[in-house]
């Protein structure tokens, strides 16, 4: 059943409960990036990616989706478990011994909605286009997104497979850059700074949009919906999504300090605080 804009901003809500209480239980993860990219996930899986349920791997004629900076796994598996593909009470198991749920995705436990591990970052671009290409040769109509870090892009497999990707003509791809600005060892422009990353993407011969209020949601629907019109044009789709890592928790916004640091028990109970709800549905 398709959730109103109004569910959909409180599921925002309950999914950055979610991942706070993830990390804070095991004292490890990544909690800056995940909270960043609520509303992208929020948005792709309520309202603009078509995909079934029950999952299947091979998942013909309907959408696919690759997270490639695996590390913000905690927004990814709240997600999933949020629109049904396994129950939220196996939140409890992220990056347990024997969890489905390790700190990065992984497929040899067959958790429903991951496709390929992920974390070794600059990799997914590339397994996001070997399937849109396989969906080409399949008939299948179908798009394939991608999630990348903004601090991810300074890996050269990256700048291959963008490359690769408008000289082949795959134009039923999109993929979306989270531009927090953040990395982990400090600020981007700092560490090795992208420039002109929408000159740059254009120069690589993408079709490239920008959105500079990543964290509102009805704002990241819309560009994801205008991204899809721009497939099947010849041209690759990019999504600059500017956003900020931390998002919705005060203390952990404007600074990369919280990219791979839990809470203590007192900052959790401030963080839910701020992520007010009249009835949570907490695992």
């Amino acid at each position: 059943m398709s959730k109103s804009i109004e569910e959909l901003k409180s599921l925002t809500t309950q999914i950055r409960r979610d991942i706070l209480r993830m990390v804070h239980a095991v004292n490890s993860g990544h909690p800056g990036g995940s909270l960043g990219c609520t509303e992208y996930f929020t948005a792709l899986y309520g309202k603009v990616m078509n995909y079934h349920l029950p999952f299947t791997m091979e998942g013909k004629n309907e959408d696919h989706f690759y997270l490639s900076n695996g590390h913000i796994s905690p927004v990814y598996y709240s997600t999933l478990s949020r629109f049904g593909f396994f129950p939220a009470d196996e939140l409890r198991t992220f990056r347990k011994l024997d969890s489905r749920l390790q700190g990065h995705p992984t497929t040899h436990e067959g958790l429903p909605g991951i496709r390929i591990a992920s974390g070794s970052l600059g990799q997914g671009l590339s397994v996001a286009l070997g399937v849109a290409l396989g969906k080409k040769l399949d008939g299948d109509q179908s798009l394939v997104y991608s999630l990348h870090g903004d601090g991810e892009l300074q890996e050269g497999q990256i700048w291959e497979a963008l490359m690769f990707a408008a000289a082949k003509k795959v134009d039923n791809i999109i993929s979306t850059i989270d531009y927090n600005g953040r990395q982990i060892d400090g600020d981007t422009d700092d560490v090795l700074s992208l420039g002109n990353l929408h000159a740059k993407l254009e120069a690589f011969g993408w079709v490239v949009l920008e959105e500079k209020n990543g964290n509102d949601l009805e704002a990241v629907i819309a560009i994801l919906e205008k991204a899809k019109t721009e497939t099947g044009k010849g041209k690759p789709v990019a999504i600059i999504l500017h956003t900020e890592m931390g998002y919705g928790v005060d203390y952990m916004m404007g600074t990369h300090a919280w990219h791979g640091k839990a809470p203590n028990d007192e900052q959790l109970e401030t963080a839910f605080k701020q992520l007010y709800l009249e009835a949570p549905a907490d695992y």
